[in-house]
Order: structure tokens, then sequence, then C-alpha cells
């Protein structure tokens, strides 16, 4: 077969091929990859197919291997599609344009290896906007008709590339880089005693990992995407540890086939099989295509020879790990390493501060006072900071390990798939759930929740990781955020064979998730509530494109197309706005010197509760001091105020303490009174430590009780706790009754319980 006889009505054609196609190649290219069927029982069938037109020297270079059960005469109809529109149609007669080898067609086996040159005038017919807009949807379908019945023996495709896409290391390096950054400031920050940055540094960082990570999972899908919503998206696989790194590969390797496994070898076997990335659909028949032709489950060929070839679709998780470089057996174990690496790392970090910290401290480095929350507890936030990191990787945890279930690469996998999948949800679960009983007994006890979520440090810093981000009255909203989270991995892990139902389940999932932040609207202040609603918004939007890719609308494929560009537009351009304010929120958190001061009070007085004993400046800070006790004996990570009689963390009991561990009065450490007999909730404050002078001197700003007159109240003399220095903490009396059945707790204030 010569190509070099190609006549002029064939250059056009190839002109237009190669002119429609994917900003990371110098020169100037168009190239195809893959020859693919696009019909049922196709009579051609390519294992490999290279072509690539070089513009500048003006060459074709073919290397094509496959088989034919055609023989006779037959007419090539070709369609040229840009975007979904078809922009070229011509029918060819190999016979009269000189096509030796194709007049007429024989059956075997086609190789074909050459380099040859294209006229000038053909690159002239080439529009230049081909040759820069990154990953062109275009695509050559030939139908192979016979000249004497008409029928379409063959039908084949070929996707298009101009070498230059958006899916781009240095996106990816950026995105993680401003990320980490963000968290680790709000880290220092939180050191540094700038509670309330450090709160909405953490949380804005935290959103906007959530928002990589939905970007991610949408390239994680069954849909047919368009060639720059796949590259798009596979900027942020990065966030649920799809990464490439070669000698990893290989353990992944050496692990599935120690423990009984066998390894896919797709990758290896390129230069013998034609694999086709799943794109958007053109019409129903290749949906029949693909299914005749799907790989089965772990298919190993490695033959050579065109008659056992097949071709391979990869699509959804499989389709980003392609991509990524990695095979398709070692994409669970790659996501589950760099989540361990990521933790163990992270650990290791924060015990080399914790000693850098002493170093510092002993040597005059810096003062004395500086992280001393941290050097005090490190082993209470270091407990945090791992619930925190379990957190952020939990969508990824959640949609390997469901999906792992499903391909059973090897038995200790699934072991592994099962044990991080179970045991993370647990711990997720019960902290969600020991944040609820915490709020609650707070509320029970100061009708606030935020006084025990707050005051107590050990909890702050254990827990605090769970609800910082939401208002106090809104505590128990992460325990819809976590259950938003593990719907949408249900439908990614286990939906992998049917794009539409993923995609109807995202609108739902997220139509819900956005009608929910909108009525509630559970963070912090507004601007915290703003950027979270708008990422919220813009995740239901691209469900919703999700949904008109798979083409079940039977819109027009230009549509489709269009539609790809603009997913691709309005999702950079909202991802960089994200970035910019996050890195900005970093950069003056780092650099300035009371950093506090860019953000307002939060409504709920947590700042009154969390402020150090070292930085207690103001009679509020001061009475948040009281509230917890730190001056108590035990400094400041002695007390669990979020302890109860039957808490899971403290494991002891403190059946002769409070929950703040003050001792009990004889009459009530030791007693088994009947329960309907029950005192009401004790407060962990200890009113017989004075905390503030007794001397009469009135005190301003100290919260005062309604209906109540500050000279003729007994105590008037103690702003905190309005009663007489002799009167039981743990019984009122009679005359005074319950404080919450005839009066508003000075703690309720700017909770939300007082409107």
């Amino acid at each position: 077969m010569r190509l070099s006889s190609f006549s002029k009505p064939a250059w056009p054609f190839l002109a237009t091929l190669v002119s429609l196609a994917p900003f990371a190649s110098p020169m100037r290219l168009i190239e195809s990859e893959s020859l693919n069927p696009c019909q049922a029982n196709s009579s051609f069938t390519a294992t490999l197919f290279n072509v690539i037109f070089t513009p500048d020297n003006n060459s074709l270079a073919f290397n094509i291997l496959g088989v034919s059960s055609i023989s006779g005469y037959v007419t090539a109809e070709i369609d040229v599609i840009a975007y979904g529109y078809t922009a070229v149609r011509q029918t060819l007669d190999p016979c009269t344009s000189n096509l030796e080898g194709l007049c007429p067609m024989n059956t075997g086996v086609i190789d074909i290896q050459s380099n040859i040159d294209i006229p000038s005038s053909v690159e002239k017919d080439i529009p230049s906007i081909a040759y820069g807009v990154p990953d062109l949807d275009g695509l050559v379908k030939v139908y192979i008709k016979n000249n004497v019945t008409g029928v379409s023996e063959a039908c084949v495709e070929a996707q298009l590339s101009n070498g230059k896409t958006v899916d781009q290391k240095g996106v990816g390096w950026t995105t993680a880089v401003i990320a980490g950054l963000a968290l680790l400031a709000s880290a220092v920050t939180s050191g540094l005693g700038h509670s309330n940055t450090a709160a909405h540094v953490a949380a804005n960082a935290l959103s906007l990992f959530g928002f990589f990570q939905a970007q991610a999972i949408i390239g994680m899908t069954a849909v047919p995407l368009p060639p720059i919503v796949a590259s798009w998206t596979q900027n942020f696989q990065w966030s649920l540890g799809i990464i490439k790194v070669g000698f990893l590969e290989s353990v992944c390797t050496w692990y599935q086939r120690a423990t009984g496994g066998t390894p896919s070898t797709l990758l290896s076997t390129l230069n013998t099989e034609s694999v086709e990335v799943q794109k958007r659909s053109l019409n129903v028949g290749k949906h029949i295509m693909r299914a005749a032709h799907a790989l089965s489950k772990r298919v190993n060929n490695t033959s050579s020879t065109a008659s056992a070839a097949k071709v391979v679709i990869v699509s959804g998780i499989k389709r980003v790990g392609f991509r990524a470089k990695i095979e398709t057996t070692n994409i669970f174990l790659t996501g589950l390493i760099f989540f361990m690496i990521f933790v163990f790392l992270t650990a290791v970090c924060v015990m080399l501060f914790k000693g850098f910290c002493e170093i510092a401290v002993r040597a005059g480095w810096f003062k004395g006072d500086k992280f001393e929350d941290f050097r005090t507890g490190w082993k209470v936030v270091l407990k945090g900071i791992l619930f925190r990191l379990v957190l952020i990787g939990y969508p990824q945890i959640c949609i390997l390990c469901l999906w792992e279930l499903t391909q059973r690469d090897s038995a200790a996998e699934v072991v592994l798939a099962l044990f991080f999948f179970i045991s993370m949800s647990i711990a997720l679960g019960w902290a969600s759930l020991k944040v609820f009983r915490i709020a609650k007994r707070s509320v029970t006890m100061h009708k606030n929740p935020a006084y025990i979520l707050y005051s107590d440090p050990s909890a702050l810093n254990k827990w605090g990781f769970l609800y910082v981000q939401f208002r106090a009255t809104a505590y128990y909203f992460i325990m819809p955020s976590l259950a938003y989270i593990l719907i949408k991995a249900l439908f990614i892990a286990f939906a992998q064979n049917s794009g539409v139902t993923q995609a109807i389940a995202l609108v739902v999932i997220e139509a819900g998730f956005l009608i929910g932040v909108s009525i509630l609207r559970p963070w912090m202040d507004k601007k915290t509530n703003a950027f979270n609603i708008s990422i919220a918004a813009i995740n239901f939007v691209n469900a919703i494109f999700l949904l008109v890719f798979t083409s079940v609308f039977n819109q027009p494929g230009i549509v489709t197309g269009v539609m790809g560009v603009v997913f691709f537009v309005y999702n950079a351009a909202f991802a960089l706005v994200l970035l910019l304010m996050v890195l900005v929120a970093t950069c003056y958190a780092i650099f300035s010197k009371n950093p506090d001061t860019r953000y307002q009070p939060m409504r709920d007085d947590r700042g009154s509760f969390i402020k150090s004993q070292t930085n207690l400046n103001t009679e509020l800070d001061a009475l948040g001091v009281t509230a917890r006790g730190d001056m108590a004996q035990k400094g400041f990570y002695g007390r669990d105020l979020d302890d109860d009689e039957d808490s899971y963390s403290s494991g002891s009991g403190k059946m002769g303490h409070d929950a703040a561990g003050v001792p009990l009065p004889p009459s009530t450490a030791n007693s088994n009174r009947n329960p309907s007999m029950r005192d009401p909730p004790r407060s962990p404050i200890d009113p017989n430590m004075q905390y503030f002078p007794s001397d009469g001197t009135p005190r301003h700003g100290a919260p005062m009780y309604k209906n109540d007159n500050s000279s003729s109240r007994p105590g008037a003399d103690m702003p905190l706790m309005g009663r007489q220095r002799d009167q039981s903490p743990y019984r009122p009396n009679t005359a005074n009754g319950y404080r919450q059945q005839n009066n508003t707790s000075p703690w309720q204030r700017g909770a939300g319980y007082d409107h």
C-alpha cells in the first residue's frame, strides 16, 4: 500500500483531518494516536495507529498495524467533526484516487510505517487556531461501504490533538501549594493565639480543598466528557491521591502479585494495543460498539497479532488512572499510600516543630510565651491535626475503597479497603456524635453550645476540626456534611458502568446540599457562608453540565462541544478567584502583626472562651478564663469540660469529680439517689475559687440578669456567679429556682438563642 500515491482530492481531507484536534508542545503539530471502530461488527480493526502531521516541515508520519476482513471494491465516506459539528463530509473512491492497496481491498494484516511529504498548499488550508486552542474536540470518522450492496462494512474514527492541553502539572502544583500553605498558616496563627484568623483561614482552606476534590470527582464519573473537561478535571486528581511516582507503581505491582492478584499491563502494551480514552458520545451506535468491545475485567492481552487485538475503552476512574499513567490495578493502592504518607509526614513535622520550639525557648531565640499553648498540649493538638487529615482524606478513601470492592485486585487489597473505609467512617461518626453530645450538654447547662465547645482547650484542639468552621448553633452540620460526602462516593464507586445514573444522582445530591446550606447558612459568618454557598452553587451547575454531557437530552453535538468549553471557562475563573482569596488571607495571616483585626468577632462569643491565659487583656477575656477555670491548679489542659459521666474520651469516670475535675461536695460525690430526683446539670465552674476582687467595686460590662436589681441581689460583687459565696453551686435555692426557668443565661447572648 503506497501512501505517496494520494491524489489531490485526498489532500483537503487530510488537511481538515489534521486541523481539528488537544498548551504544552512548542512545535506545531496535529496528531492522532488511536484509530477505533465506531460500529458493531466492524470488519477493520487497528491495534496501533500513530499519525503525526508537522506543518513546519510539511511531513506526515504513519505507523499503523491492523487487520481487515473486507474484500472487493469499496467507497469511503469521510466525516470531519469539530465540537460536534460536521465540518466536512466527503466521499472518496480509492480507485479514482489511485490509492493502491485499497482498490480493491483484500483481507489480511495491514502494516504501514511511512513518512511522506505534504504539499505546502495543504498547510495554508488549515486554520491557525487549530494549532493553539487546547484540547480541540475534533475527530475523523470513515465509513467503508461495499460498492455493490451499499452496506457499511466498517467504521473507524481517529481522535485528533494538537499537543496542547489544559492538563498541566503547573496547575496541580499551584493549587496544591496554595491549599497547603493555607492549612499551615491556620495552624501557625492558631499557635500564636490568633484564633479568629486561624478559624477563618482553616475554614476557607478546607472549603477550597473540597472544591478541588469536587472537580476531581467530575473527572472520575463514567460520563463521556469533552476533551477540555477531562483535561481540566485531571489537574485536581492529586487531591484524591492519584499521583504518578515511578517506584511507587513498582511497589504497588509487587504487592499485588505477592497477595495473589494479577496486575494489568495496559500501559506496557500500548505499542500493540489501541486505547481510546472515553470522550463525549456522538450517537447511539457508538454506545452499542463500546458495549460490544468493552474491555472485560483485567484483560492482559500481550499478543501483537492483529487477529487477537482488541480496542480498549477506558472511562471513569480507569480513564483518570490511564491519563495519569497509572495501571488500573494500581489506582487504589496509589491513592491509599499517598494518604498514609501525608498523614505520617504531618505527624513527624508536628513532633519536629515541638522539639524546635523547646530548643528555641531554651536558646532564647524567642520568648517563652511563644506557642506556649502548643508546647503545653502538643499531644492533644496532634490528635486534632490527625483527625483533620482524616476529614480531608475521607472523600478520597470512600471513593477508592468502595471502588476497590468492585475490582477485587487482590484479597489483601480488599481487606485494606474494608479496614480503612470502616475505621475512618466509625472514627468520624463517633467524633461527630461526641461533638453533638458536648454541645447538647452545654446547651442544657448554659443555654449556649459555645460554652463547653470553646472553653475547654482539650476539646477544642481534639474535636474542633468538626465545628470551628460553623457558627456555634450549627455544630451539628458536620453530620450532614459527612453524609453528603459518603452518598456521593457511593454513586461514584458503584455506578461506574452507568454515567447517566451518576449524573442524575449528582444533580439531586448537589441540589439538596445547595438548598440546605442556602437556608441554614451554617458557617461562622457572612463571608464564609458566601464563600461556601458559592462553591455549592458551582458544584450544582457542574452536575447539570455533567447530565448534559451524557446526551440524555439528545442535543446536537455542537451544543455538547460548546458547553465543554463553557465548563472550563467558568470553572477556571471561579477557581482563580478562590485561590486568590485564600492566598490573600494566608499572606495576611502570616505577615500581619495582628491579623485578628481583619475579622469581626464571632457573634457566638467564642473568642471570650478560647483566649489563652497568656493573652488575658480585657475583663471579657477574664470572664472566659473564669468560665473554663484556666487559673486552677491543673493548668491550661488540665480540665475536661467536655467530659461527662460516660465520656469515651476520659476513660476514668471521675465519679467523685464534676466535668471540670472539681471535687464534688460530700453530699453529691457518692450520691445514688433516685433518677427521678435528679438535680439540674452541674456547671464545671467552681464558685468557691475567687477570680475577681470582691471589694464591691462596680464591674462595667459584666453580664446582667434580666429583671434583677444588682443593688439588692446577694453576691452582687461577683459578676460571674451573681450569688453569695456560701451558696451551693450544685443545688440552687428554692427561691431562685432553676436559672434557665426564670432568666436568660449571660452565655446565651450572641449565640442565636435570644431571638
